[in-house]
């Protein structure tokens, strides 16, 4: 059985068993998503780190966007910033830790919504001639990666 490549630590902390191609990867997505934050109205696939509050009422969720959007904007680009900085760590503490299950999730739904992931899709064979197949191996690396953090974070709600 393969050891688990995030663990949470005795001393609380997360440790990271990840490989120099994975680091440079989990330094190199954060800008990517940075930029199209920079204006999420540009992009759709933003949508969902940018989620509408009031579907029937127009004028009460622009008014939510206005109050609301920089805060999301501010919060998705430091749990990013935090990924990036701290990619080539051997131990994250609670807070980067958190920062980072962030950034995963963000990751995975913006390139989800771009490759139009759906549950038939997760467990179905990707032809490797897929003009997607690269990016849903990266989303599904990123999927195993939260999921490691994940279970890690969830070890002090078992002791």
């Amino acid at each position: 059985m393969e050891k688990h490549r995030i663990e949470r630590t005795p001393d609380g902390q997360v440790a990271l068993r990840l490989g120099a191609d994975e680091r440079l990867l989990l330094q190199d997505l954060p800008a990517q998503l940075r930029e199209l934050i920079a204006d999420p109205a540009d992009d759709p696939s933003l949508e969902r780190l940018f989620p509408p509050a009031y579907t029937d009422h127009p004028e009460h969720n622009a008014e939510y966007r206005r109050l609301m959007t920089d805060d999301l904007r501010s919060r998705h680009l430091a749990a990013l910033a935090v990924m990036e900085a701290s990619a080539s760590a051997d131990r994250l503490n609670a807070e980067e830790a958190g920062a980072w299950l962030s950034a995963l999730n963000s990751l995975r739904l913006v390139l989800g919504t771009r490759l139009d992931v759906s549950e038939d899709l997760i467990d179905a064979d990707i032809d490797p001639d897929d003009p997607r197949a690269p990016g849903l191996a990266l989303y599904a690396y990123l999927s195993w990666l939260e999921e490691q953090l994940v279970e890690a974070l969830a070890d002090d709600l078992d002791e």
